[in-house]
């Protein structure tokens, strides 16, 4: 791809967002519409789930010993569960470390009592005041097993004073999923009515990349609609929606927390902040529990590293729609994702995820051959035929008219379309986003070594070239850090701008001069894994217009 195309790219990139804004974006009141018809009021019985508590910022070591609770362990994920609330709490991913040398595993998953709580309620839901339902302060009583794994489950009971018998089943798989099947037994001569829930309760916002490209916070597919809320949207408005079929949680760039209607119940879904950001659904159908009786709900629970592989196993086993796109996919999405599996299957084939990079990179430039063959062979004919353009220059200076006929007609003789750069560019730009795009949002990159000092593909080049890439003892500020990568790829581009034929306008010359330094500065704080594939594209490109240029000929010699 060489210069001027993607000085080219960037301009219509710009020139069709002004578009949009101009004819396409829907007004400020058409934009209030669409809002006020997404938000659906609650027109059933159902309660509202109130469950406010005071923020407290306990160490999570005093928070965890503050509560009774149960242990839960498999081979991706380990914690516990407190027994005041039955809240699970407490969960750390087993496989993925904090940062690349450190001996601290994710935690995701916090006690309501710190400061940055992170926890998962589930329960039932009453319009009648008068019964004695277990909440968030309940102490449940484990009855069996005392330790949760997949081989062995763990009951939950607590009894009232008015016959009923409150129970959870709660159930582990060896990746990422809770199941809890919730129970009410009724010994007493009444009828009562009950509404299950769960939620998703978070007491701040994290730390989030905040990037146009990835959606941070709330997120659900409601009746087969992607419905993505910011934290910042529902600090001022709540967020309602009646669906029948669906889930709701909260993503972030590679972890989920989510939560699961039993399938075929109509359900509430609520995003709100207050006090705290809450995700929550609530069935609004309700369960008659009838004397000598018995109702059960079950709830899912995704508590999940965002694995491509488990998300879509997820997906089909849970008979979701759309669970994967938990994992921000994009408006490209039927581009991102087969490129995933693309360089999943070279990774698995090299063992080094750089090369997969590599690998699918020459994968694209084949596919994509014909299309910039033609156009190289325009733009190195192009290039040969300067001196020819030169003296037309000289010839018609004072008659503009004759000199684009001679244009014309050269660039006729010669074979040459001025703008057959521009056809390849405009076609790989979806397939440049989307490689961005899937090696950025995806988990499967992280902490992967390439060679030498890349030793995190997700991470930018910790090298810089303002210590000689680390000959010099000194760590320079982070805005200075331009790591070896990055400078290879803009001596690569510069390399490429070498090979095109030089623009004729001294003001493209300038610009054409100082794009490659331009794009190693912006480039230097991105993931080396996208540098690495802009430094290889390069040099496929160079090689592929190299070999051209030697094989073009033009007929004009004078």
């Amino acid at each position: 791809m060489d210069t001027k195309n993607i000085i080219a790219a960037i301009s219509l990139s710009l020139a069709i967002i002004v578009m949009w804004s101009l004819f396409f974006q829907p007004s400020p009141e058409e934009i209030k519409k669409r809002k006020e018809k997404e938000k659906i009021v609650n027109s059933s019985d159902a309660p509202n789930i109130d469950t406010t508590e005071k923020i407290t910022n306990l160490s999570r070591e005093e928070a965890l010993k503050l509560d009774d609770r149960f242990y839960f362990e498999n081979e991706s994920i380990k914690g516990s569960i407190s027994l005041k609330g039955a809240t699970i709490d407490d969960l750390i991913f087993k496989k993925y470390k904090t940062q690349l040398e450190s001996d601290q595993f994710v935690t995701l998953l916090n006690p309501k009592s710190t400061s940055n709580g992170y926890y998962i309620e589930s329960g039932w839901a009453s319009n009648n005041k008068n019964i004695d339902i277990p909440n968030n302060k309940t102490i449940w009583k484990i009855e069996g097993n005392s330790k949760l794994t997949p081989n062995d489950d763990v009951t939950l009971i607590w009894k009232n004073n008015q016959g009923l018998t409150f129970e959870k089943i709660i159930k582990i798989d060896n990746q990422y999923l809770f199941t809890i099947e919730q129970k009410i037994k009724n010994s007493s001569d009444k009828i009562y009515s009950f509404y299950p829930y769960a939620q998703i309760i978070r007491t701040k916002i994290p730390e989030i990349i905040d990037f146009f490209i990835l959606h941070e916070g709330p997120l659900g597919v409601l009746d087969d609609q992607l419905i993505e809320k910011d934290y910042k949207d529902i600090l001022d408005k709540k967020y309602s929606k009646n669906a029948n079929n669906g889930f709701l949680g909260i993503t972030d760039k590679y972890w989920l927390t989510s939560i699961i209607p039993q399938k075929n119940k109509k359900f509430r879904a609520d995003f709100e902040y207050n006090e705290k950001f809450k995700v929550n659904y609530i069935e609004t159908e309700s369960y008659d529990s009838k004397p000598n009786a018995q109702i059960s709900n079950i709830v899912n629970v995704v508590v999940a590293a965002k694995e491509v592989n488990v998300i879509d196993g997820y997906n089909e086993s849970l008979g979701l729609k759309k669970f994967d796109l938990v994992i921000d996919w994009g408006w490209f999405y039927w581009i991102v994702k087969p490129l995933f599996f693309l360089n999943d299957y070279f990774f698995k084939l090299a063992g080094n995820y750089g090369i997969a990079i590599i690998l699918i990179t020459v994968c694209l430039r084949l596919a994509f051959f014909p299309l910039n063959n033609y156009a190289f062979k325009s733009m190195s004919r192009m290039k040969l035929v300067q001196p020819e353009m030169a003296r037309l220059k000289e010839i018609h200076k004072d008659d503009k008219m004759k000199l684009q006929q001679a244009m014309m007609q050269l660039y006729k003789k010669e074979g040459i379309n001025p703008v057959s750069g521009c056809l390849p560019i405009l076609i790989s730009i979806p397939f440049f986003f989307a490689i961005y795009k899937m090696l950025f949002v995806t988990i499967e990159m992280r902490h992967q070594p390439f060679f030498g000092w890349i030793k995190d593909l997700s991470e930018k080049d910790p090298t810089s070239i303002f210590n000689l890439f680390g000959l010099i003892p000194w760590d320079p500020p982070s805005f200075m850090i331009i790591g070896a990568l990055p400078v290879m790829m803009g001596f690569t581009m510069w390399l490429q701008q070498k090979l095109n034929p030089a623009p004729q306008d001294e003001i493209q010359k300038k610009i054409f001069m100082f794009f490659p330094l331009f794009l190693t500065i912006i480039l230097a704080p991105f993931p080396s894994g996208l540098v690495l594939y802009w430094t290889a594209n390069n040099i496929l490109t160079m090689a592929q217009q190299y070999v051209i240029m030697k094989r073009t000929t033009v007929k004009t010699a004078s």
